[in-house]
């Protein structure tokens, strides 16, 4: 479900090991809840992918800002979005609607594929021509 593959790639390798990371962090919750880990496995592993996401994106949000991307104000709504939807997932995992855990599944994967397609691919070009990749 999670697979990493080089059209993802940004050109700019502190980034791309970072979206690997993300990949397989969502990958390694997937394949908890495929082997019905318990729940606070599943908490711990969904926790994990979120502390590493926001951290990823602050680092992210910082080149773009370093480089005067002129769609960054745009491209932090898009990370702010997924944050807000992943700590609603959380807040209903915890409450006990594991069922929502298959939900961030499926909408994480849309997420990656098309955010690393389309709006990461725009700001590399500025980060590498500031000489920051």
């Amino acid at each position: 479900m999670f697979e990493w593959n080089d059209s993802y790639s940004i050109s700019v390798d502190t980034i791309d090991a970072q979206h690997q990371m993300l990949f397989r962090l969502a990958g390694d919750l997937h394949r908890a809840m495929l082997a019905g880990a318990v729940k606070a496995s599943l908490a711990q592993l969904l926790a994990g992918l979120a502390q590493y996401t926001q951290a990823h994106f602050a680092y992210e949000e910082r080149l773009m800002q370093q480089a005067g991307y002129p769609e960054f104000e745009d491209h932090k709504r898009e990370h702010e979005d997924l944050a807000r939807r992943v700590r609603e997932f959380q807040k209903d995992f915890e409450e006990g609607r594991i069922g929502t855990a298959i939900g961030l599944l499926q909408f994480l994967k849309g997420w990656l594929q098309t955010h690393l397609a389309e709006s990461d691919h725009k700001y590399a070009p500025y980060v590498k021509a500031k000489g920051l990749a």
